[in-house]
Order: C-alpha cells, then structure tokens, then sequence
C-alpha cells in the first residue's frame, strides 16, 4: 500500500487544485464566450483550446520556461515573492490545469449557450450583473459546471507529461499516479504497476459514473 500511497495522495492533491483553477478562471472565460459576439467568441475560443491540441510536453516546456528563472515572470516569482513553482506539487497542479482548461471551459460553455435568454433578461431588471451571474446563471448552469469540473478533474488526474516536464518525478513530492505507473514498468515491477493502474482503473470508473450522472442532468436541464 506503501508503494501507491503517496503518488495517490499527490495525484488527488494535483488533480483537486488543478479543478479549482479551472472553475476559478474557465467559469469567467466560458461566460464571456457564450455572450460574446461571434469573432470575439472564436478567438477566445481557440486561444482557451489551444492547450488541447499541443503535446502536453510542449505545454510543459512552455511552463517551465516561464514559471523558471530564466524569464521576468519566474524571476519575479521566485526572487519576488519567494515563490517556486518548478519541481513542486503545486508547480505539477498549475501545469495540469493548463492541460485541463480547455475541456472545462468548452462544456461550461456548452451549458451557458442553453439557458433561456428570458430568465436572464428577467434577472437583469432585478439586479446587476454579478448578482445575476451568481444568483442566477450559476443556479441554472450547475448541471454543467458540475460536469466540466469533474472532466477537469479527470484530466488532471491522468496527466503526465506537463506535470513531468514541469515538477520532475520526485518520490513522496511530486511523483503522481502516472508517473508511478511509468517508474515501475521502467524498473520492471509488473506487480506495482498492475496495482497502481488498478488504483487509477478504478477511480476512472467513479468518475465516469458521476460524470454520466452529471451530464444526464444538464441535458435535462437543457430542455427543461
């Protein structure tokens, strides 16, 4: 147990943070484009799905360039704020929630797109923008927002290669479920790596079941 324990336990701590800067940020960027006119809405799209289509390594070399002292950003960071991101857990949580955003903010979108123009136009003459965001966009969209977050999640759980590039493989630190699993078939324990394929086996399926659980919902939602 010993031997899966603590990349599990660094897996979740990722893949929750990474989950939590994907609502913080996709939720803001989802909204502005679903209401957004139709070139700004493309653009801002294709910029949020960009991560999406590169290899998650290049993803991870562009974050360890900037999160690394040899760029202004890293250079602030660290001799700044005295923070260090690079071979770090939550180095690893920012890389996969790069990885994780643009899935999160394509299906909030999606459920933003489907809410009734009515109820909204009703809620601005009660209240300003804010309010009705949170008051009433967020109540109508969970459905959604719930299922983007657990696709969020997902991804985050199962990403290896920014997380690698970015936080290393470092045992009891940084070292995550699928970079367990690739350790142990390198050094040839078939026996932990069955395990730990059967620890991230069987949290898939949770997943998926909650997710199908999810997005059951948004769909009735959505015609509802």
């Amino acid at each position: 147990m010993d031997a899966w324990a603590d990349p599990l336990r660094i897996s979740l701590l990722v893949a929750a943070s990474a989950t939590a800067v994907c609502v913080a940020v996709g939720t803001p960027l989802a909204w502005l484009i679903a209401r957004a006119r139709p070139p700004v809405a493309q653009v801002l799209s294709a910029i949020s799905l960009l991560p999406l289509v590169l290899p998650p390594t290049a993803v991870g070399y562009y974050l360890l360039w900037l999160l690394g002292r040899q760029s202004p950003t890293g250079r602030f960071l660290l001799d700044g704020l005295g923070i260090q991101l690079v071979f770090t857990w939550p180095g690893a949580a920012l890389a996969a929630a790069v990885v994780s955003l643009p899935l999160y903010v394509r299906t909030a979108t999606a459920g933003f797109e489907q809410l009734d123009e009515e109820l909204l136009l009703a809620g601005r003459t009660l209240a300003g923008p804010w309010r009705v965001f949170f008051l009433v966009v967020v109540p109508l969209a969970w459905p959604s927002l719930v299922a983007a977050s657990l696709i969020a999640f997902a991804r985050a759980l199962g990403e290896f290669g920014a997380t690698v590039v970015v936080a290393s493989s470092i045992p009891g630190r940084t070292r995550t479920l699928p970079a367990a699993i690739y350790d142990a078939n390198l050094a040839g324990d078939d026996r932990l790596a069955n395990e730990l394929s059967l620890v991230a086996l069987l949290i898939g399926f949770v997943l998926v079941t909650l997710l199908t659980v999810a997005l059951h919902a948004a769909v009735q939602r959505g015609r509802g």
